[in-house]
């Protein structure tokens, strides 16, 4: 059976997002699935979700782009736009095809997103935040995540802040820009994503970086299995010409630190967003870590209001500027950040505030921190499960469901 329809990747796809460009997209997989994530732009796209098995109903041996030629006539001719690209998207890029081709015959301007959600979710792509004569600055985005990552390079050094599990990215930017990686740092214990900093450290022999609290998994006590090299509150580090310092802010887990680039840029990890600020449950003990995360937040907005923050995470991908890179100054956060505005009503309220915000506990958060300690090595289709949907690492705005103890639930 044919499947010619046109392909488009998701490096493609994530331009004409951030351009706006007119686009359909049509979710084949099951409800549930496309409510979990899926292909979003900093834009609105209109998109709908009608899953594979009720679009089609095969009669016997009926060729699958007929049946679907069928279904669209069926139920879908007046809900399709003739006036953009309609985008087919499935699991992993098969099915979705044959929708794509059906769509084609019927006039449709219509292509298959290559390799389906598992390629979107997996894909990065890199925007500058900086370029000088001292030293550029990189953020990686990861969209369908929501994950941030950033690479500084100068003199031909690079240095990598907590990276995706997916290191060839990383490989490619550095060759591009005549550098070589000679250090990798996380700002602390990832839940919400395999690290790729273990695997790169040891994979181009340079020394990988954490704080020695988040060296050990928070739930099971055990210590991290992986070779680190203990970060310190208030190291200093050079990348060529350029000055690293180590910040260390626990609330979010107990080694979180942040880094500060040449006094100016700060690479907040999971202590502070655009949107948000960090939940301090993750670690089972939310009313512990809930004053340390006051605390660490308060000692942060007393740096500099011209002070660039770069998260590691996003919330809302329409966070970002017109080029696709996610930052503030902090001295614009704390007129529009929520948590940094209830930071300044005092501990009780802020603390109130956290704990009646705490989303939903992931239980693969527990299994993704004893992945990155090195307790557990999940093969790729297992790493593929763990990393489903959006990052939940933000307090919420509003409560989502009770958040779970995993002490008491056995997450």
């Amino acid at each position: 059976m044919s499947r010619k329809a046109a392909t488009t990747n998701p490096q493609q796809i994530w331009q004409q997002l951030l351009r706006n460009a007119p686009m359909f997209i049509l979710d084949v997989r099951n409800r549930d699935e496309f409510e979990r994530w899926r292909v979003e732009g900093p834009h609105s796209v209109p998109a709908l979700n009608i899953p594979y098995f009720e679009l089609l109903d095969l009669e016997g041996e009926e060729d699958v782009i007929e049946a679907v030629i069928r279904g669209v006539k069926a139920k879908l001719m007046a809900q399709l736009p003739t006036d953009r690209l309609i985008l087919a998207v499935c699991a992993e890029g098969n099915t979705s095809a044959y929708v794509a081709e059906g769509l084609r015959r019927l006039g449709f301007d219509a292509a298959n997103l290559e390799g389906g959600m598992e390629a979107w979710g997996n894909f990065c792509a890199w925007h500058p935040v900086e370029r000088n004569d001292r030293f550029s600055l990189y953020q990686m985005v990861r969209p369908a995540r929501g994950c941030l990552s950033h690479v500084l390079v100068s003199g031909h050094r690079a240095a990598v802040f907590d990276p995706a599990r997916h290191i060839g990215i990383y490989h490619e930017l550095a060759a591009a820009l005549g550098a070589r990686i000679e250090r990798v740092l996380d700002t602390h214990l990832h839940a919400d994503h395999l690290s790729g900093g273990p695997a790169l450290a040891q994979g181009d022999h340079i020394p990988y970086h954490l704080h020695p609290y988040d060296a050990i998994h928070p739930l099971d006590m055990l210590p991290a299995r992986v070779a680190y090299r203990p970060l310190e509150a208030g190291q200093t580090l050079r990348i060529g010409l350029a000055e690293v310092r180590a910040l260390h802010f626990p609330g979010h887990t107990l080694g979180m630190v942040a880094f500060l680039i040449e006094g100016r840029y700060l690479l907040s990890g999971d202590s502070l967003f655009l949107e948000s600020v960090a939940r301090p449950d993750l670690g089972g003990k939310a009313e512990a870590w809930t004053p340390l995360l006051y605390d660490s937040l308060k000692r942060m907005t007393e740096l500099a209001d011209e002070t660039v923050v770069l998260p590691a995470h996003f919330s809302d991908i329409a966070a970002g500027d017109g080029s696709g890179v996610f930052h503030a100054t902090l001295g614009e956060l704390k007129q529009r950040n929520p948590g940094l505005l209830k930071l300044a009503e005092g501990e009780k309220a802020f603390c109130d505030y956290i704990l009646a915000n705490l989303p939903v506990f992931p239980a693969a958060y527990v299994e993704i921190k004893r992945a990155n300690t090195g307790l557990v090595s999940p093969d790729e289709r297992q790493a593929q499960e763990l990393e489903l949907g959006k990052n939940i690492c933000a307090v919420g705005k509003t409560v989502e469901a009770p958040a779970a103890n995993p002490e008491l639930h056995g997450i």
